[in-house]
């Protein structure tokens, strides 16, 4: 039999979306791919700073239990339940084990793991009951290698992707498929908000030996759209056999490890 691709199942069309973190960075992207495909889009995030978003914006701090109880029951009740949910929303907070702020710990973890968590929390019921559905998680390659001065970041994405293979098992049963795309480093507002910015670009693709980092073999920052692609991909059809995965996209700066 002669292989062809059904690239209508790159169709969003009649499909609602969700989408965490939509504001800016990857999370707009992903949210902007998503319309482009024909998708109903719904963004969260705590704050829209741009005047013309392609989708539906909804204010959310996913770090508050209460508010995401609220702003779900409310959708939910008006039958607006997602097909596909992405958590793309995420903090960095930076520093040293012994120096970082007890503050920044938290709000690496309160965002990272416990906002993901607070959306499941309230959404499972309603993925099982549909018996189909996507959710596709963005974690980082910081999960899989250790970083210096990002022991809160690196700690709560390794978190974020256990949870998510936890949920992946948990939804198998009910035909709901949970992945896990992990960027390196990304050009994102986040990214340029590091030290050094866009200058420091060059050095992150040579590598940093005085912080044990290994290099880029691609030779480039990944792009957004590299990572919204593969958000994308894992939540189309064409992913339908694949659940509990995570495909790193970096580059290849954690060399398979």
């Amino acid at each position: 039999m002669a292989y062809s691709m059904d690239l209508s199942a790159l169709d969003f069309s009649g499909k609602s979306v969700w989408v965490t973190g939509a504001g800016r960075g990857i999370g707009r992207c992903v949210a902007d791919g998503f319309r482009a495909l024909g998708a109903a889009v719904t963004g969260f995030d705590r704050a829209f700073a741009a005047a013309d978003y392609s989708f539906v914006t909804r204010s959310l701090d996913i770090a508050d239990a209460a508010q995401v109880a609220e702003s779900c029951g409310a959708l939910l009740r008006a039958e607006k339940g997602p097909q596909i949910l992405v958590n793309a929303a995420g903090v960095l907070r930076l520093g040293s084990l012994e120096n970082i702020p007890l503050a920044d710990w938290q709000a690496c973890f309160d965002v990272n793991v416990s906002g993901t968590f607070y959306l499941l929390r309230q959404l499972i019921p309603h993925f099982r009951a549909q018996r189909r559905g996507a959710i596709v998680t963005v974690a980082s390659n910081a999960a899989r290698v250790p970083r210096m001065q990002m022991g809160a970041y690196c700690a709560s994405k390794a978190a974020l992707a256990s949870l998510s293979h936890c949920a992946g098992l948990e939804l198998a049963q009910y035909g709901v498929r949970c992945n896990l795309v992990s960027p390196g480093s990304t050009d994102t507002p986040m990214l340029r908000d590091m030290p050094g910015g866009e200058a420091g670009f060059a050095r992150t693709i040579a590598g940093l030996p005085e912080q044990y980092k290994l290099g880029i073999p691609l030779q480039k920052i990944a792009t957004v759209e590299e990572i919204a692609n593969t958000v994308i991909f894992l939540a189309s059809d064409l992913a339908s056999h694949i659940t509990l995965q995570d495909i790193v996209v970096d580059g290849g700066a954690t060399l398979a490890a």
